[in-house]
């Protein structure tokens, strides 16, 4: 418990520190002026309620969503060296303010950018401090994406943008004619939120089934040492029409894909590189979409490790095409291929759960405007043939006028088992509704 309020003591200084920085002087561009020549701040306010269609057992019986959000933005061009006005410096803050209801009006403050972005040539550019990476081919699905997500967000109703979470780190992009390459280091390693039991439920391997606040789970994140450091790099370049680009990634998995005492119910992040690539670009009378990543788990190279991950493939092939009328739509096809597959099976113990060597998983985006594009209907599907089950998030946007957005959507799981992805998200059933008025 001390280790939260303390995380939460430095989120609310570091709003503090953004808003402080927010307001000295340079210069803004368009918006809502705090003053006269100051800087301009942009935001919203927004109510979200999640109901719950089905019961579990967390913290809460009739809802996982109820919470009020003040999200504050500004962007400033500090001059006040020569050097930062020579290399065209750009300072982004941006922060949100919550109240949530499901802890009893619990306030938190989050800061989800405080960078700054520099421009010391014409062929290099440095982003440092705190930023959202992301990269890959995927709708909703990452191969090389590898910097953290936030699944609860995903799972209750809130908004796209909280999927992915924010990262203390270093982004340097160099720029050639032949090719174009991103460098990302990331000091502190910043795991995925990932289910605990209190607001959403999940399938616990310690308890053999469903957990909700009776999980008994500890997850230890790795050392702030150096050699715990997170590395990513990208080399991407045009060919005519079509986007390629090559990844690596050496740091951790962001979900606790290993055990390290089963009795004391321990779970570990493993040492994890990645290396792939992707292709994008027109096909088919549509856009055609490639990724491929090979998923080395360090810790178990030689897959006869029960607990820890093994070594995996995954392959993900993708198509989108706007099928006119506003109407448009995206399918997705992942395969993973579990490594060392029979290294694994011959680890396991009697009462070990067996987890398959191939999974697939189809995706299914439905995207139409109506009314003058001020309303969006959209509906993804997910779908695994190999694990039987199955997520649908359908959803509808309203922009009534320039200002007011009302949002209407659910979140709708479903499985045969309870210890697949999906399967075991389907007590976390919701409804939800967000009203967002932007300024």
């Amino acid at each position: 418990m001390s280790g939260i309020k303390t995380k939460m003591a430095i989120n609310i200084t570091a709003v503090l520190c953004a808003i402080f920085c927010a307001v000295l002087p340079g210069r803004a561009y368009a918006g809502f002026a705090l003053f006269d020549n100051g800087p301009v701040v942009r935001g919203f306010f927004e109510n979200a309620y999640g109901v719950k269609v089905s019961d579990d057992t967390t913290k809460r019986d009739s809802f996982n969503m109820l919470e009020q959000r003040l999200q504050l933005e500004t962007r400033i061009y500090p001059e006040w060296t020569q050097t930062l006005s020579d290399w065209t410096a750009e300072l982004e803050v941006k922060g949100d303010f919550t109240v949530d209801e499901y802890y009893n009006g619990r306030t938190d403050a989050e800061l989800r950018n405080l960078s700054l972005f520099l421009v010391p040539t014409d062929w290099m550019d440095v982003k440092a401090g705190r930023q959202i990476f992301t990269w890959g081919t995927g709708d909703y699905l990452f191969v090389n994406d590898l910097f953290p997500k936030d699944y609860i967000s995903f799972y209750i109703g809130r908004d796209d943008e909280y999927l992915k979470k924010p990262s203390d780190g270093i982004k340097t992009s160099f720029y050639t004619d032949a090719a174009s390459l991103d460098l990302i280091v990331i000091p502190d390693f910043e795991p995925s939120t990932f289910f605990t039991g209190q607001r959403v439920s999940f399938f616990d391997s310690f308890t053999g089934g469903i957990a909700g606040t009776n999980s008994d789970r500890t997850l230890l994140e790795p050392s702030r040492d150096p050699e715990d450091a997170e590395y990513a790099s990208r080399l991407y370049r045009n060919f005519g029409s079509y986007e390629t680009a090559l990844y690596f990634f050496r740091g951790h998995y962001k979900l606790p894909q290993g055990y390290l005492n089963e009795l004391d119910h321990e779970l570990f992040y493993p040492r994890l590189d990645v290396y792939g690539a992707s292709i994008r670009g027109p096909g088919a009378g549509g856009i055609v979409s490639f990724e491929f990543g090979f998923y080395n788990s360090r810790q178990d190279d030689k897959g006869d490790n029960r607990l820890i991950a093994n070594s995996m493939n995954k392959f993900l092939f993708g198509y989108a095409k706007d099928l006119g009328n506003d109407l448009s739509a995206g399918v997705q096809y992942l395969f993973e291929q579990t490594l060392q597959y029979d290294n694994y099976l011959n680890a396991l113990l009697p009462n070990d759960f067996v987890w398959d060597r191939y999974r697939h998983l189809l995706t299914l985006r439905l995207t139409k405007l109506f009314k003058n594009q001020t309303v969006k209907a959209n509906i993804f599907t997910f779908y695994s043939p190999s694990d039987k089950d199955g997520y649908v998030r359908p959803s509808v946007d309203y922009n009534m006028n320039d200002n007011l957005i009302l949002s209407l959507g659910a979140n709708l799981a479903w499985g045969r088992d309870n210890y697949t992805e999906f399967g075991q998200m389907a007590r976390n059933k919701n409804i939800y509704t967000r009203i967002r008025y932007g300024f």
